[in-house]
C-alpha cells in the first residue's frame, strides 16, 4: 500500500481531521491532503511526527513504499546536497576573479566585459538558489 493511502487510514482511525494533524504537526491542512492524494511527499521529519501521533512505527508506515523511500533519499542525501553547494561557490569565485583579470587586461572591450559580469550575476544567483534551497 502507498504511504498516502496508510496515512489517509492511520488518521481515520485515530479519529482525527486533516485539520487536526495539520494543527498538531505545524504543516496546512491542504500539505495533508496532498500527502494523503501523494501530490506530494511528507519530509523525514514529518514522517517521524506523524508516526507519533498516529502510534504506528515508521517500518509499518513506509515499508513497501518504494517511491516514499526514493524521495526520503534524495531529500536526505547531504553528501550530494554539499557537493552542488561547493560546486556553485568554486564557479562563482573563478568567475569572479577572472572578471577582475579580464577587466584589468581588456579595459577596451566592453561588450565582453558585460558578458562576464552577467554570468558573474547568473553564477551568483545559481549559488544563492543552492544556499536558500540548503536552508
Amino acid at each position: 500500500m502507498e504511504i498516502g493511502k496508510k496515512l489517509k487510514n492511520a488518521r481515520i482511525n485515530s479519529g482525527l481531521t486533516q485539520e487536526k494533524v495539520a494543527e498538531k504537526i505545524n504543516v496546512s491542512r491542504q500539505t495533508i491532503s496532498n500527502w494523503e492524494n501523494e501530490k506530494s511527499y511528507p519530509d523525514i521529519t514529518s514522517v517521524i511526527k506523524l508516526s507519533d501521533l498516529y502510534s504506528i512505527s515508521l517500518d509499518e508506515l513506509l515499508k513497501g513504499d518504494n517511491k516514499m523511500i526514493e524521495h526520503l533519499k534524495e531529500s536526505t542525501n547531504l553528501v550530494n546536497s554539499n557537493k552542488k553547494l561547493i560546486t556553485a561557490i568554486i564557479i562563482n569565485i573563478i568567475l569572479l576573479i577572472l572578471f577582475v583579470l579580464f577587466n584589468s587586461f581588456i579595459p577596451d572591450n566592453y561588450y565582453f566585459m558585460v558578458s562576464v559580469f552577467c554570468t558573474a550575476i547568473i553564477s551568483s544567483s545559481a549559488l544563492f538558489y543552492q544556499i536558500i534551497r540548503k536552508f
